[in-house]
């Protein structure tokens, strides 16, 4: 073999030292070119980082990570073994799934569009994805996750990545009740070019364990309770072949989904439409698609697979009549509108026809249309605690919001995270004039520090042929924490 070796460097000219420097890559530094398929491509500290011009190289450049903690929300405690991922202002993955360490610290490299010399190119924004055994998954039910921006990226003190560290990248996580808190883990992947994004759901209790494939379609369920489960896939585009499995007491690993088809023509369909009333000028909606499995019905609310949305993401609410959801995969569904903060409300009236949450279940390659048209009304706009996001306050709370000149009465309802119903009063009496600010103090038991909860209101006529629910305040408004 030497004497191979030997021959081989003779015979192409050059000495066997001038071979052993020739296999060694040179150090690339920043605005280089790189191959993405090679880890070492690049010189120490530097990422092999996509150029702003799709049809472009690659280029050697500082990277860029997101740093941060998970923590219990109620003792603050550090949570180790908790899984983040970051996806893109349309909801996709566009990272690998990191973990955290002891302390709860995480570190999640992100990728960032490059210039010529390595550069940042484009300021994307992401969200961060969290989930942990024992905990709700974040984003949750009463907690949509907060925007990081990558211009807010420092760099560090020393050769290392330029870093995002701020209120945004700390997470504060909502434990499961008990009855919940156990089970299993499974993990596996979605296969085919479009498993990035996919919800994954164990369909068991309801709401079922629920996890987001990340960028290379890898998932990990928590908290799967033992017994036959179905584990399926949804994702707008793609029809996954489910898997039936039986959950004991160990973990399950390497499950795979397979694509039966990514055909969207043959994919399933569902059309509908809204009807606005007394919505005022200019205001429009969106339509979601939730699996029943994850479907939350204390907060009407629940994760919406990516792309099953009318109109599709990112576009703003715009659906004011009909509406289509193309490429639909099989399954069982809420039907919801007027979902997010677009200063609509679902008509809460429930003695006419149009105001229920609709049910569906959608055969592979069929097409549904909604018996019923939404009826869709403006909302109660909240003043505080909550008006535009979460909102810390003291123990005893003030809740505020702009008063229906044509109530007679005000429900008020305050839940936690868990779904659990704190207090409730429905005999608020009626505010005179109108257009006015409605204030209300916190009559119910102490409330937990730490824990996430939301007041909902919701106005009442009542006449001689009964009690009619006019209009209430919106989803994901009026949500506040206690510190």
């Amino acid at each position: 073999m030497a004497a191979l070796s030997a021959w081989l460097v003779a015979s192409a000219g050059c000495t066997a030292k001038e071979l052993d420097a020739s296999s060694e890559a040179p150090s690339k530094g920043p605005g280089d070119s790189c191959a993405p398929e090679r880890d070492d491509d690049c010189g120490e500290g530097l990422a092999c980082e996509p150029m702003v011009d799709p049809e472009a190289a690659h280029v050697c450049a500082i990277p860029v990570e997101i740093h941060g903690r998970v923590i219990d929300a109620i003792d603050e405690t550090p949570i180790p073994g908790a899984l983040v991922a970051a996806v893109d202002e349309l909801g996709a993955p566009v990272t690998t799934v990191v973990e955290t360490d002891a302390d709860g610290r995480y570190a999640l490299p992100v990728s960032v569009r490059r210039d010529a010399t390595g550069e940042p190119a484009e300021a994307p924004r992401w969200t961060l994805l969290v989930s942990a055994r024992g905990y709700f998954s974040f984003p949750g039910a009463l907690r949509p996750a907060l925007p990081i921006d990558a211009e807010d990226a420092v760099p560090a003190d020393d050769a290392g990545p330029t870093v995002i560290d701020d209120a945004a990248t700390v997470v504060a996580l909502v434990s499961l009740p008990a009855e919940a808190a156990g089970g299993v883990t499974v993990s596996g992947r979605v296969e085919g070019e479009r498993a990035s994004g996919t919800l994954v759901v164990a369909e068991t209790v309801v709401p079922a364990p629920a996890a987001v494939a990340d960028v290379n379609g890898e998932f990990v369920l928590f908290n799967v309770p033992a017994g036959a489960t179905t584990v399926r896939g949804h994702r707008q585009g793609v029809e996954l072949e489910s898997v039936a499995i039986t959950v004991g007491s160990e973990d399950i690993e390497g499950l795979r989904l397979s694509v039966l088809t990514d055909d969207v023509d043959a994919m399933a369909v569902v059309t509908g439409s809204v009807t606005l009333v007394n919505a005022g000028g200019g205001l429009a909606t969106s339509v979601v698609l939730v699996p029943s499995s994850v479907y939350q019905p204390a907060f009407e609310r629940g994760p919406v697979p990516y792309g099953l949305r009318a109109p599709a993401p990112p576009e703003a609410p715009s659906i004011t009549g009909s509406f289509t959801i193309a490429g639909v995969p099989a399954g069982r569904y809420q039907v919801l509108a007027a979902f997010e903060n677009d200063g609509l409300v679902r008509d809460p009236d429930a003695s006419i026809g149009g105001t229920q949450i609709q049910e569906i279940d959608v055969v592979a390659g069929g097409s549904i249309e909604l018996d019923a048209s939404f009826k869709i009304t403006e909302a109660l706009a909240v003043v505080g605690p909550g008006a535009d996001g979460l909102e810390e306050v003291d123990a005893a709370p003030t809740f505020a919001w702009i008063d229906d000149a044509s109530e007679d009465r005000y429900e008020i309802v305050v839940y936690d995270a868990r779904g659990t119903e704190i207090w409730r009063d429905d005999q608020l009496p009626r505010v005179t004039g109108g257009g006015g600010t409605v204030q209300v103090p916190y009559g119910g038991p102490a409330l937990a520090s730490g824990m996430i909860h939301q007041f909902r209101v919701t106005s009442w006529s009542d006449g001689p042929q009964g009690s009619t629910a006019l209009t209430r305040s919106e989803d994901l408004r009026g949500v506040f924490v206690v510190r």
